[in-house]
């Protein structure tokens, strides 16, 4: 069981349907259900290409992002990787070990030293392979910040502008254009003079699947501008909190930009897994319960979602609404949460005079916003409207549902597929 307070939590029969649905989406997440649909002992088959193992010297893995070791151990169960890099997350221990795998946990989302040092190593592990060599790279979402080269920068910008961008209410598809134009390694760059052959697997964790977006398009390529990346400083009016290192290297690099010439990927990218195969497994459970499942997926803006969500609530019984995506919160005050279980207070707060529902929504990554916790579940009970809106107020969702024995726990889960969330009537 993937959620560790399953039994303390499913206090109600709605509630234990509603924690099942749930597992079942992030079962769904788990590399080692993923991995073996396209790998097998003698060749790695996606997107109508074939890469025979044999026709190989050596192969190698670099797994880089949330699912990093969840990944690479299901790869390596499959074929014989000769060496490898891991790069995870701080706090999170590797579910691989073995001396060929060389694991750095570096910080997430704001990089630290481990970060740059990691993008070092990766960088050096790909410039050494020879042409008849395969690296096979497996990529999930986290992996911008747990790999850093800042470029012309220093560390400590790198940070400061992650922070300010965290706080924005910026999409996760701006945040990485400029991470992108501030980095060394990002946008395709890590792949671009690599002399052996290379596929990249990855799982997605971005709207649409953009693979220019997912960890940065490390492996990929950067289909985005300098000119881009300077307009949403100014959408999100940042520019004065943004350092004056950051903003030269951009308006440098648009001066130097010109016309932008189309860019190629140099390694075939492949995404193996997305939060629709969260959903699709959320909904069999539910339908299997015997539910009417109406399916939806949210991002941007939290309150435009929640309204979202609000429509698709139904009036019969045994409905069944399953939401999936990503949304942007705008941190308003010092509080304890995250977008999930804020989404969860809001629609709380908006369904009061609805008839009795059971609502939840988590990460699959486990950690909802600056919490331990994963994400909430709660029945719309009456609640002092006050009350929510001074939690919200504070950014303070985490306390809310903590007082309410309402928070979903799993710690790390090693996988990384957006949200997922349940309505039960």
């Amino acid at each position: 069981m993937i959620i560790k307070n399953f039994t303390e939590i499913a206090t109600t029969d709605k509630k234990k349907d509603c924690l099942e649905i749930l597992e079942s989406g992030l079962q769904a997440a788990n590399p080692e259900n993923i991995i073996p649909k396209f790998v097998t002992p003698s060749e790695i088959k996606i997107g109508g290409k074939i890469f025979s193992i044999k026709k190989y010297s050596s192969i190698y893995s670099i797994a880089f992002g949330k699912a990093g070791d969840s990944m690479t151990r299901a790869l390596n169960s499959i074929i014989p990787i000769k060496s490898g890099i891991i790069v995870i997350p701080k706090g999170t221990k590797a579910k691989i070990k073995g001396k060929k795998f060389q694991i750095f946990n570096s910080r997430h989302p704001k990089p630290d030293q481990t970060s740059v040092k990691a993008a070092k190593e990766v960088m050096k592990f790909v410039q050494n392979k020879r042409n008849n060599e395969l690296i096979v790279f497996l990529v999930s979402g986290g992996g911008s910040s747990l790999l850093a080269m800042p470029n012309e920068i220093t560390l400590d910008d790198k940070i400061h502008v992650t922070n300010v961008l965290l706080k924005s209410g910026a999409t996760i598809q701006e945040f990485n254009c400029i991470r992108k134009h501030i980095s060394k390694i990002k946008g395709g760059k890590l792949v671009a003079d690599m002399k052996c052959d290379g596929i990249s697997l990855i799982m997605s964790d971005v709207e649409g699947d953009d693979l220019s977006s997912i960890a940065s398009g490390t492996t990929y390529m950067d289909d985005t501008t300098y000119a881009n990346a300077l307009e949403i400083i100014d959408k999100y009016k940042i520019r004065w909190k943004t350092p004056p290192e950051v903003l030269q290297v951009l308006e440098d690099g648009m001066e130097k930009e010109q016309t932008q010439i189309p860019k190629k990927a140099t390694v075939e990218n492949h995404v193996i897994a997305n939060n629709d195969d969260c959903m699709s497994a959320m909904q069999e459970t539910a339908e299997k319960m015997g539910y009417t499942v109406c399916k939806i997926q949210v991002f941007g803006e939290i309150k435009e979602a929640v309204t979202k969500i609000l429509e698709k609530i139904s009036e019969s019984e045994k409905t069944c609404v399953i939401f999936g995506g990503e949304t942007t919160v705008k941190v308003l005050g010092k509080g304890m949460g995250g977008r999930n279980q804020e989404l969860v207070l809001r629609l709380l707060k908006n369904t009061q005079k609805l008839k009795k529902m059971t609502i939840a929504s988590m990460g699959t990554d486990g950690i909802d916003g600056n919490s331990n916790f994963a994400g909430a579940i709660t029945e719309n009970v009456k609640i002092d409207l006050g009350t929510m809106k001074e939690f919200l107020k504070n950014s303070d969702s985490g306390r809310f549902f903590q007082k309410q024995k309402g928070n979903i726990v799993t710690n790390a889960t090693h996988t990384n597929l957006m949200d997922i969330g349940v309505i039960l009537r």
